[in-house]
């Protein structure tokens, strides 16, 4: 399925919306992949050992390992986020909401996992619920939008 322009724009502005919520530093930057089943299915195997595809992976780069550049650019490496499309169009359609909407969601999933949050713990996937909903729902992107 292609990518459109407006497509595009909508995880910007998710990306945008989610970084001014979370208070991250304006210089930061997120890579966007937009990928196919069979893509997401090797990545997920090599870095998760799960051999399935999946809907969004996210890898975080600034875990603090990095070393400190002193006096250099206030850019911060949050990570890449992977999103399967297809699976995405699939999900739409089982949730009976637009593409548009599941990727502004799976964004905002990726781009919370990048901070650090996680779903493992019943505790944590609450919190991270609500963060999700919080941020589209400032974008005006609820659940039965797109």
């Amino acid at each position: 399925m292609p990518i459109t322009a407006q497509m595009e724009n909508m995880v910007t502005k998710v990306l945008n919306k989610a970084a001014e919520v979370l208070e991250i530093n304006e210089g930061s930057e997120v890579s966007v992949v937009f990928a196919d089943d069979e893509y997401i299915r090797e990545l997920n195997c090599q870095y998760r050992g799960k051999d399935t595809a999946t809907d969004v992976l996210s890898f975080a780069l600034d875990e603090g390992d990095e070393p400190e550049i002193l006096d250099g650019p206030e850019e911060s490496l949050l990570g890449d986020i992977v999103i399967s499309v297809e699976t995405a169009l699939r999900q739409s359609q089982d949730f009976g909401h637009g593409l548009e909407r599941e990727l502004a969601y799976l964004t905002v999933h990726g781009m919370l996992h990048l901070v650090g949050y996680d779903h493992e713990a019943e505790a944590d996937k609450a919190e991270m619920r609500r963060q999700e909903e919080d941020i589209l729902t400032a974008l005006g992107i609820g659940r039965s939008n797109g």
